[in-house]
């Protein structure tokens, strides 16, 4: 469906100013180009080989502050409450993979979201929620954006870069025709004109065409590199010459892994202040890749990884929740160390992050404890500091009140 998106621009916060509690770790980035980000690690082993804990749970957990004691404003806790609201109907029957809730554990506070006067939001939470640290607390985030590019539904002159949906062929294998993956599940791929499994065609093969009469062409875009972006945040808008506007989000993946390459520019000296080089941010990384077309190409095509898409018809992108992600209200977790649908207070050296946010969403490089991508909506300001974001500071998991002395008794 065609329609014109209301606008999500940037809105303040009631949000204290906070001095500063780092340095700023880089000053690139949407950490997803640069590289893939892991959390911190503790425990550890003979050689200096630290495990990585699997969940929240085997990290370690431990009350946080009184929440009456967080500075939390009427703006920053009425746009949680309506976030929160909005992630119940999945808190209520979803199994927590970090293994701090059971749903029944929400169904107080979610019965209360639903009628709560809004005015009253700060109330709420501290009502029926609690602070709870996960590990050291020590939390690092980035931000990400829903871009707009130029694009149509039909080929045009000057719309003739291919936005595809899932292919027909893109599938799992089945049980005994590979290996399976760490988590269990098998992997995608496709099977060969021999019947025989393989992985699926790469970023370089689908450039070449391997998708043709295989994968639906949802839409037509004016700038590959654009859609390569927009792949990076998994969703975004297309704007036709006429105005109208198509939303499109995240519909599956070719199975390939994720390269980030901002992380290969920086390996080869790309990144940086000096002559020949470019800034680390999304911004750099895009200015290298259009002043140098052939090398930017070869340098795309080594992130194998291609993302398809769908048409959304609600009024924002849908995050791995299966709710729509809010501008400064939604963020992006690790759901093994933060329940999806809880609320998450950030104190960063970045002000404008800071606050309550509600976790909607994951990512492909938003991997550990205390790793978050705080969501910033559409629109030039969207991505200037989606596309510069990068905080340290603390964070602090909101669990349903009795949560925490649960968790200690067992």
């Amino acid at each position: 469906m065609v329609r014109t998106i209301r606008s999500t621009a940037i809105r303040p916060r009631a949000r204290p100013a906070r001095a500063n509690l780092r340095g700023v770790f880089v000053a690139a980035v949407l950490c997803a180009l640069l590289a893939a980000c892991v959390g911190p690690r503790s425990g550890g082993e003979p050689g200096g080989v630290a495990p990585v804990p699997e969940s929240a749970l085997a990290l370690g957990v431990r009350a946080g502050p009184p929440l009456a004691s967080l500075p939390l404003g009427l703006l920053d806790a009425q746009a949680a409450l309506s976030g929160f609201a909005e992630s119940c109907p999945k808190l209520l029957v979803r199994r927590d993979a970090s293994g701090l809730t059971r749903p029944q554990d929400w169904s107080e506070a979610c019965a209360a979201a639903s009628h709560w006067a809004p005015e009253q939001a700060p109330a709420f939470f501290a009502n029926y929620f609690e602070t709870a640290r996960i590990g050291n607390a020590q939390a690092f985030a980035t931000g990400y954006y829903e871009p707009e590019i130029a694009g149509s539904r039909t080929p045009m002159p000057g719309y003739d870069v291919p936005i595809y949906g899932m292919p027909s062929d893109l599938v799992r294998a089945k049980a005994g025709e590979a290996a399976p993956l760490a988590n269990g599940s098998m992997p995608l791929g496709r099977y060969d004109e021999s019947g025989r499994f393989v992985p699926y065609y790469d970023r370089a093969a689908i450039e070449a065409g391997a998708l043709a009469g295989k994968a639906p062409i949802i839409a037509w875009a004016h700038d590959p590199v654009e859609v390569f972006f927009l792949q990076v945040q998994g969703s975004g808008m297309l704007r036709a010459p006429d105005g109208s506007v198509m939303r499109i989000g995240y519909a599956g993946q070719n199975g390939l892994p994720y390269t980030g390459i901002g992380g290969v520019m920086r390996e080869r000296g790309l990144i940086g202040s000096g002559p020949g080089q470019y800034p680390g941010s999304m911004q750099g990384i895009m200015q290298y890749i259009r002043e140098n077309p052939e090398a930017g190409k070869a340098l795309m095509n080594e992130n194998r990884s291609w993302v398809f898409f769908r048409e959304l018809t609600g009024d924002g992108p849908v995050g791995a929740l299966g709710v729509t992600v809010r501008a400064h209200a939604s963020v992006a977790t690790d759901p093994r160390f933060v329940p999806l649908g809880a609320p998450v207070w950030l104190d960063l050296d970045r002000p404008e992050a800071d606050g309550l946010w509600v976790a909607q969403d994951t990512g492909g490089a938003i991997k550990g404890a205390n790793r978050f991508d705080t969501f910033w909506g559409n629109g030039d300001q969207a991505r200037v500091t989606a596309g510069g974001m990068s905080g340290r500071g603390e964070a602090l998991v909101l669990l349903p009140r009795g949560a925490i002395a649960r968790l200690e008794g067992q």
